[in-house]
């Protein structure tokens, strides 16, 4: 499906077919499918330049899942990176960013925009890589490689249009322990204090939005301040963004602008909900897009099951779009299994997310079908309903066809108390 350019506007006008699609696939209303992108609810990533399957994010959508693939200094393998981006999309991801920041970045990009899926850029590495360090990168060299990324059909941008002059201010006025964690964040820092001018992604902002309006990209409005540490959660840096993102969102959408708003880093878990509903607030519930939340930092190793944990608790106060996080987080660059195991993890972080904002959903019907299957002890619809079925059917047939599970055997409890009380009949959409 090829998009028209204005898609805020063509939904001002009219119930664009686009809107539709949705409607359909999110099993939601056109109409209202069509207002909630008129106002800046929904965003649907999809450069006119390529073809994919759609992927609706913000208001009444399933959450969605993102993976992270790319290159780096220290490891650099394209071939790597492409088989990584399509275990990821076997393993159910939503959409793709290529982060990637050796080798032949132009090439790397093609090959991932190859395949059938939103992809996102982050251009501020390219850029730096052209330069050679983050000092040489001024305005020219990063708005070209970023009308680039657009031509080659790049469907959202992270821009860390919010870290500017006031602040990299709250960062001197309030120090952090981890300083800027942001690789993004930390190229424009440098840029600013080196170069002693704005971030011309903020002095520029109109000028951005009219690149990106022209070639129907949204933008993802980057959390460069985003705290890296627990220690860090409550300083003014990450706050003071938070009120640029949201002065940012409003020109971006009064342009005509589809966006939406990333963060907020790491977090105890009771500030997850607080911060989620304050930015969702401060824009107008843009969409939001979220790594982790990670709301311990000593689980190294196992920062996906620690980003799943405050993806979920986010999804519930309102979060959007979740990017995975995989078991080498901190660590290393992910390889293949990390990237399977990272994937399945947020999917399941999303799942649940779904189902607290959307409890009436198929997601829900869906649930309420395992349960029936489970009483029944039919495991090949239990396979059928679970959210990864083939990994469930290993585990289960490695102590041999049994008709319970292994664990309770002849002493079922399923078996020993079926008979006594008479089940629930399923809902009848379930």
């Amino acid at each position: 499906m090829v998009f028209m350019h204005g898609l805020i506007e063509e939904c001002l006008r009219s119930v664009p077919e686009v809107a539709h699609a949705i409607a359909r696939d999110e099993d939601l209303v056109a109409r209202r499918v069509a207002r909630a992108i008129a106002r800046g609810r929904i965003v649907v990533p999809a450069n006119p330049r390529r073809e994919h399957r759609l992927c609706a994010v913000g208001e009444g959508c399933r959450v969605k899942v993102n993976v992270n693939i790319g290159t780096s200094g220290a490891r650099c393998d394209p071939a790597a990176e492409l088989e990584k981006a399509r275990a990821a999309l076997a393993e159910g991801a939503d959409a793709l960013m290529d982060l990637s920041t050796a080798g032949d970045l132009p090439a790397i990009r093609a090959s991932i925009l190859a395949l059938d899926v939103p992809v996102g850029t982050v251009p501020v590495y390219e850029a730096v890589r052209r330069a050679g360090n983050a000092a040489d990168v001024d305005a020219d060299l990063l708005f070209r490689v970023i009308r680039e990324h657009c031509r080659d059909g790049v469907d959202f941008l992270t821009l860390h249009c919010g870290v500017n002059r006031e602040t990299y201010a709250a960062l001197v006025d309030d120090p952090r322990v981890m300083g800027v964690v942001s690789r993004g964040g930390a190229f424009h820092t440098v840029m600013m204090a080196e170069r002693g001018e704005e971030n011309p992604l903020f002095a520029e902002f109109d000028y951005l939005c009219e690149i990106l309006r022209e070639h129907g990209v949204v933008a993802s409005l980057g959390d460069g301040m985003r705290p890296g540490s627990l220690a860090d959660a409550e300083r003014l840096a990450k706050a003071t963004e938070y009120l640029t993102l949201a002065r940012l969102a409003k020109r971006a959408l009064a342009a005509g602008v589809e966006r939406m708003i990333e963060g907020p880093g790491h977090l105890p878990l009771d500030q997850v909900g607080c911060n989620v509903r304050m930015l969702k607030e401060l824009c107008d519930d843009a969409p939001l897009y979220l790594l982790g939340p990670l709301v311990t930092d000593l689980a190294a190793g196992y920062d996906h099951v620690v980003g799943a944990i405050g993806g979920a608790v986010a999804c519930q106060h309102g979060a959007d779009f979740l990017c995975m996080v995989s078991p080498a987080e901190h660590l290393a660059l992910p390889d293949r299994d990390d990237i399977v195991e990272g994937t399945r993890v947020a999917r399941l972080a999303a799942h649940v997310g779904t189902l607290s904002r959307r409890p009436g959903s198929g997601a829900a019907h869906r649930e309420d079908a395992m349960a029936h299957a489970r009483r029944r002890l039919d495991w090949d619809e239990q396979y059928r309903l679970a959210l990864f079925p083939e990994h469930a059917r290993r585990i289960h047939d490695r102590d041999g066809a049994l008709e319970t599970c292994s664990m309770c055997g002849d002493l079922c409890a399923l078996r020993l108390a079926g008979d006594l009380l008479p089940p629930r009949e399923p809902d009848d959409d379930a």
